[in-house]
């Protein structure tokens, strides 16, 4: 069967048509995969990639610079993924960023996410390795989550035998919640403590007043004591010789001490003196005639100047006194 010319003509546009979107599609996927444009690599390793695929996005603050080159297991705790970054991105990104695992969306493809870092460094090169932060997953968020309501119910049931108690009337606090008079008594009590308090208050202001105006006031002694230095050095010196004044003291006083024991102990003069009370007597007695005999010399020595015999030495004597004086 001979195929006529629009059969023939529909078949060409069907292939050049079907041609086209293969290029188109080739090129999309290209783009994607970055298959037409110079890459480097970089790395981190995470201890969870949370469903992270070869394939998925890589983001810098935002922006799409790549896409992940593989995810591999290095051990039972860490993954390593590689990471294929365009090279016009490279100049950007410096080594102290981040890299974090998020989702494009709240059900979309897992997706890496770079943050740049604090401070200043270098920018990364080709295969450097940068810091990873592993967030909390949704399977972690779920599992607290579990826990938290299990912790939840258990609290729900302590309340609810506590608050059953309450009403029975059991205990110090269903007492004081069902007792009228008590929580009166409370209350007022409460109502006298704060009374005490506000007084506790106002006392300590005034005090803070009082050691205020001392500090201030340079007329009043304390005043003075306390603003005045150089009163102050005095008053210490003062102090000081005091001390060194009762020191002196307390010496004198042992020496007397020692004194008076050895006239009490001693055999002298003084100790007979002090204790034989006929010697105190005749000594007395001894005393009052020297007085009488002295008194009775001084009445002879007036007579004397009055006697015409020796009247004239008296007086030539009284003259000699007189010129001396002059």
């Amino acid at each position: 069967m001979k195929k006529t010319n629009s059969q023939k003509t529909r078949l060409g546009l069907f292939v050049i048509l079907g041609t086209i979107l293969f290029i188109v599609a080739v090129y999309l996927i290209g783009q994607r995969q970055n298959m037409f444009r110079k890459t480097y690599t970089i790395s981190a390793y995470f201890e969870n990639v949370n469903g992270l695929q070869k394939g998925n996005n890589v983001r810098y603050s935002g922006i799409n610079i790549g896409t992940v080159k593989t995810v591999d297991m290095v051990n039972d705790s860490t993954i390593k993924v590689v990471m294929s970054i365009e090279e016009k991105i490279m100049s950007f990104i410096k080594k102290n960023a981040v890299a974090t695992i998020g989702s494009d969306g709240l059900v979309g493809n897992m997706i890496i996410n770079i943050a740049p870092g604090d401070g200043d460094a270098a920018f990364i090169q080709d295969g450097d390795i940068i810091q990873s932060f592993s967030k909390i997953g949704p399977d972690d968020i779920l599992s607290n989550l579990s826990v938290t309501i299990q912790n939840t119910e258990a609290l729900t049931e302590d309340l609810l035998k506590i608050t059953g108690a309450l009403k029975s009337g059991g205990g110090t606090l269903a007492v004081l919640l069902n007792d009228t008079i008590m929580a009166s008594n409370l209350k007022n009590s409460l109502k006298d403590i704060q009374v005490t308090s506000q007084n506790a208050s106002s006392t300590m202001k005034a005090f803070s007043n009082l050691v205020h105006n001392f500090k201030t006031d340079d007329e009043s002694i304390l005043g003075l004591l306390l603003n005045d230095r150089v009163m102050g050095e005095k008053l210490r010196t003062t102090l000081n010789n005091l001390e060194n004044s009762s020191s002196t003291m307390k010496t004198v006083l042992n020496t007397a001490n020692t004194l008076v024991d050895d006239i009490a102990h001693s055999q002298g003069a003084m100790n007979y003196l002090l204790r034989d009370s006929l010697a105190v007597h005749s000594l007395k007695s001894t005393l009052d005639n020297i007085k009488d005999g002295t008194d009775k010399f001084n009445q002879n020595m007036e007579a004397l100047k009055h006697n015409f015999l020796t009247r004239g030495y008296f007086r030539k004597l009284e003259k000699q006194q007189k010129k001396n004086e002059k």
